[in-house]
């Protein structure tokens, strides 16, 4: 169809819009089809042929740059069964950031199947999702279409056949079982990569670190990109070895930071060093401080102090400034020892109360055990129950019903749901989620149970989560033969 016919076209549909008759402005071939039938005939048959041109004739060509994809590859689980997606939806709807989402992609995995890529797919740049999703992940990040992962154990010859997904996946398990030669496979290629793949590389050493990895994380020293440099130095602080000069003169940031913390004593015959953080003298300093500690290292920050990074968490008093508190407790997560952040955690749990929530922000660095000591201890105390949220990497499926009604938590969540204070019941809501992505099946069921008997109506999106975990028990995955 040419520019006349379409602006001929044109015209047509603004007739027939205002009401009137078109066949006089009709192309004359449109004529010979629709003339010798009467008036209303006539439009019919010329809006058949208008519609076909516009359907048809009119429809855009596929851009140039537009690549056909390959077939999105099949995953190593079973997909989800039909029956529970609109379960999963419901659940998915009411996460309302990506973490919540990720926690209902891992609770479904951890059951043994994968979603429906029309339900959820993972982002290109995703690396929170689960271990089976990476190849829908290089799936996304492909622009090419034909690169294929091969089957053979990842080398440097055969790097650049992997996607970054896939092979992250690969390099993390070797930093388990083999961290050296996964470590020269990073020092040998990781230079030829961005900045944000060599960060991401870069951060899988944290798996296995040793002091064999010192060397390696030194060089990068002379990294291009200033996060590549800050994440190597972090992981060489974990090992005891610092990347920074410390000269302890106006630039030395640490020596900058230990000025905002006062050093005293305590006890009558046995005299300790105690550290409490130092009263601000205005609140500009606050931003300043909280850099510091987000650039220090505890070992630079305890060398100030002429003691170890255990001695100066041990003196710490915790209690006298809430932020210097979250502060430091995300400094040791950073860049403390292994010996450190477990020496804070349990010093913390034990200590139990409100100082035993600084040690969620250490959970990224905290075995399975502590993790579920500590969630175990929040579940005790209603007045903290709404800390749970902060934890991290935690593991689907394993709070039993007696965790949760042997101590405060129940009927903490009971009272929330039965009265009438909104911002309770809110709170009580973001739990319950965060408890279903936790709970075993029965405890779901069990927990459902109880807050739609203190009122909570059944079908309330608070419970999604909880629903789909229940429910997920009724199917066990079948694989391929």
């Amino acid at each position: 169809m040419n520019e006349g016919e379409q602006t001929g076209l044109a015209t047509m549909r603004d007739c027939w819009i205002t009401g009137g008759a078109t066949f006089d402005l009709a192309p004359t071939a449109w004529k010979t089809i629709a003339g010798g039938a009467s008036p209303d005939e006539q439009e019919r048959r010329l809006l058949a042929i208008a519609a076909q041109a516009l359907d048809v004739a009119l429809r855009p060509a596929a851009p140039k740059t537009l690549k056909r994809r390959p077939l999105l590859p099949k995953l190593a689980l079973p997909m989800l069964p039909e029956r529970l997606r609109p379960l999963l939806r419901a659940a998915l709807k009411h996460a309302i950031d990506a973490r919540r989402k990720t926690r209902v992609v891992t609770l479904v995995a951890s059951r043994g199947f994968v979603l429906h890529p029309m339900d959820w797919m993972p982002a290109a740049s995703d690396q929170n999702s689960p271990d089976v999703y990476a190849p829908w992940i290089d799936w996304q990040a492909s622009v090419d279409g034909e690169r294929r992962a091969p089957q053979e154990r990842l080398t440097a010859e055969n790097w650049d056949e992997f996607y970054p997904a896939a092979r992250r996946i690969v390099l993390a398990d070797m930093r388990h079982s083999e961290p050296a030669s996964a470590r020269m496979l990073i020092e040998a290629k990781a230079s030829g990569e961005p900045a944000e793949v060599r960060l991401a590389l870069v951060e899988l050493m944290r798996f296995g670190l040793g002091a064999e990895d010192a060397p390696f994380l030194k060089s990068l020293s002379a990294d291009r990109s200033g996060k590549v440099r800050e994440l190597a130095d972090r992981l060489l602080a974990r090992l005891g070895e610092y990347g920074r000069s410390n000269d302890g003169g106006p630039d030395d940031p640490a020596a900058e930071l230990a000025a905002f913390i006062s050093e005293g004593k305590s006890g009558f015959i046995r005299r300790r060093n105690i550290y409490t953080p130092a009263k601000l003298k205005s609140p500009a300093q606050e931003p300043r401080r909280a850099e510091l500690f987000e650039i220090c290292n505890l070992g630079d920050l305890a060398a100030r102090f002429d003691t170890t990074e255990s001695e100066f968490l041990g003196a710490w008093q915790f209690g006298a400034d809430n932020n210097a508190d979250i502060l430091i407790a995300r400094m040791v997560a950073a860049s403390g020892s292994d010996a450190a952040v477990t020496h804070m955690a349990d010093a913390l749990v034990a200590d139990g109360g409100k100082p035993a929530l600084f040690a969620l922000h250490l959970t990224p660095r905290l075995d399975g055990r502590r993790k579920r000591t500590l969630v175990r201890l929040i579940l005790k105390q209603a007045n903290y129950l709404g800390a749970i949220n902060l934890a991290e990497g935690l593991d689907a499926g394993w709070v039993a019903w007696d965790d949760l009604s042997n101590g405060s938590a129940l009927s903490a969540l009971r009272s929330a749901v039965a009265g009438n204070d909104e911002a309770m019941r809110r709170g009580a809501d973001d739990i319950l989620e965060t408890i279903g992505f936790l709970a075993t099946a029965t405890t779901a069921v069990k927990l459902i149970d109880e807050v739609v008997a203190a009122g909570m109506p059944p079908a309330a999106p608070s419970l999604g989560l909880l629903r789909l975990n229940a429910a997920l028990a009724e199917h066990q995955p079948r694989t391929d033969t």
